[in-house]
């Protein structure tokens, strides 16, 4: 399990809203090339952030982002319909996903399984929600027809899912630096204890 203190929470917190910032706003992701890191921040919010609250003030930024891009940002509202409550579910299972992976975590080789089976999980149920309820609800697609829909996953899913694993790589290599360091520091913390102990 992996616990971390309110202080490291909040830092990470702050950190995964800028990234939301630079990159579901249209105007900093066109400009920088950033890919929309909106799935990872959800699952990654699961697994940092103890609390239910950062699943709900992510929702509330990731709606007022895509609000601001419509209104004054001049992006087409093709994907503002009624199918957008279908993005609730979407993120949720993503931060499930990162719920149920973090309650097996340890810093172990072995973890590696859990977390490929979490965000296996997510990204289908997210990629099933979101592009489903557009697809089947949003009124956008005159004809719907499963296996046109199976068609579309085909097509775009990987690209989601590469996005998702480019963002998950850098999250591992950063988390397992501060891992390596918070070990580091305990060995000598351990090791100066036992040289002051009479």
């Amino acid at each position: 399990m992996l616990t971390l203190s309110t202080r490291n929470q909040l830092v990470i917190g702050l950190v995964l809203v800028i990234l939301m910032i630079l990159t579901r706003s249209h105007h900093f992701a066109s400009s920088y090339n950033l890919a929309d890191a909106s799935w990872v921040i959800f699952f990654l919010a699961g697994i940092y952030l103890r609390s239910t609250w950062p699943l709900l003030s992510f929702f509330a930024l990731s709606w007022w982002l895509d609000f601001a891009a419509y209104t004054w940002g001049g992006i087409s509202d093709f994907c503002l319909t009624p199918a957008y409550i279908f993005l609730l579910p979407a993120y949720t299972s993503l931060w499930l996903a990162g719920r149920w992976y973090v309650k097996r975590y340890q810093f172990a080789w072995h973890t590696v399984m859990p977390l490929s089976i979490s965000v296996m999980a997510g990204l289908i149920l997210c990629e099933l929600f979101s592009s489903g309820g557009f697809y089947f609800f949003s009124d956008r697609i005159v004809e719907t027809t499963f296996s046109e829909f199976v068609e579309q996953l085909i097509k775009y899913f990987p690209l989601y899912i590469k996005t998702f694993l480019s963002y998950i790589g850098i999250t591992m290599v950063i988390h397992l630096l501060f891992a390596l360091i918070a070990q580091s520091f305990s060995s000598r913390n351990i090791n100066n204890d036992h040289r002051t102990t009479p």
